[in-house]
């Protein structure tokens, strides 16, 4: 099997690039370069718009499950499912060897805390918006990933998000919800919230 980034311009013709490891999660930085997220070798990738490898990072030690990166060097990661004890935000290096910044820590449902970190968005001035899976909110962190205020609580979502997309010109935050039964997704749908 290929693991690709598979690309679509203006007029629809399409294109891929290898990532030469199983992609999860893709963000565009302001230079159009795509970040390529890969779980199961904690790696972060990052390709010109074209495909060109750029770079690659290895994560710290202690992020285990990795599921988003933005800029290069901030990425969420957690997983209840296989057991990961630390749930949490954090900003590499450069070198990706250490972590400088971080939120987070032991898996709960405190301010603080998470629950399955897995999707991050993030905003002219760098401040970052977090979705928190199983406790259903989203969270607002300075660009230190200091703990600025919740902005979707539990009781604006259904089930469960996994996703977000910010509109920064129209200030719209954009989350999809999802119900999954007996590991399989019956149901869902996107949830826009003023922001």
């Amino acid at each position: 099997m290929t693991h690709s980034v598979h690309t679509l311009d203006v007029l629809g013709a399409a294109t891929r690039w290898p990532v030469n490891d199983a992609p999860h999660g893709l963000s565009v930085t302001a230079a159009h370069n795509v970040i390529v997220t890969c779980r199961v070798v904690r790696k972060i990738k990052e390709f010109s718009s074209h495909g060109d490898l750029l770079r690659e990072l290895t994560l710290p030690d202690d992020v285990i499950n990795p599921w988003h990166t933005v800029l290069s060097r901030i990425v969420c990661h957690g997983s209840s499912v296989l057991d990961d004890p630390i749930h949490r935000v954090c900003m590499i290096s450069a070198d990706g060897r250490r972590i400088v910044h971080s939120h987070g820590g032991q898996c709960g449902s405190a301010v603080g805390q998470y629950n399955v970190p897995s999707h991050l968005a993030i905003d002219d001035n760098e401040f970052i918006y977090v979705v928190d899976v199983n406790n259903r909110r989203v969270t607002l962190l300075s660009p230190t990933l200091t703990h600025v205020r919740q902005v979707v609580s539990s009781d604006k979502l259904k089930w469960m998000p996994y996703t977000l997309c910010l509109d920064v010109q129209r200030r719209r935050l954009y989350a999809n919800d999802n119900e999954r039964k007996d590991d399989k997704y019956i149901a869902g749908r996107v949830v826009v919230f003023s922001v």
